[in-house]
């Protein structure tokens, strides 16, 4: 699991560095050359769909994620420990129903209706597969955060 936690934290730095170079050129080609890039902006915002599912993948597994502990801080011992169980549960519900065999589906229509990217020309179905991997990946960290034990402060683990 630890080699996935790297490689996902690896991905998205190549990702960022990636998205902050496609916008300097954007920036540069528009206002120093007069001649905006036509796939700058599409390649930016491609990215971007690719670092929030991806980072929200991540921002879970590290528990930096966004939400409601009020209940769980007032929890101890046994209590708590269902409580996550419950938690990774309906995220593991969530990513299988509407990540990866919603975004699969839509991964499988985009392919089969041949839909391609207005500037760089590229399948859809490329750019929609992040849908089902992030499913994935939020499956396999909720299925080791049941098997391992809840740890709500788990990013202080990873540094």
């Amino acid at each position: 699991m630890a080699m996935i936690d790297r490689g996902l934290q690896y991905l998205l730095i190549l990702l960022m560095g990636i998205m902050v170079v496609n916008v300097l050129w954007q920036v540069a080609t528009r206002f120093l050359l007069g001649d905006p890039s036509s796939y700058t902006e599409e390649i930016a915002r491609f990215l971007l769909i690719w670092i929030g599912m991806l980072g929200g993948c991540h921002a879970y597994r590290v528990g930096a994620h966004l939400g409601l502990d009020i209940l769980s801080h007032h929890l101890q011992g046994a209590a708590r420990w269902r409580l996550q169980w419950i938690i990774s549960g309906a995220v593991i519900i969530f990513a299988v129903a509407v990540l990866i065999y919603g975004g699969g589906t839509l991964v499988l229509l985009t392919n089969e209706l041949h839909q391609t990217s207005a500037s760089l020309e590229i399948s859809m179905a490329v750019i929609y597969s992040v849908i089902p991997l992030s499913g994935a990946l939020l499956c396999c960290f909720g299925v080791d955060e049941l098997l391992t034990g809840p740890n709500i402060h788990r990013h202080a683990d990873t540094n």
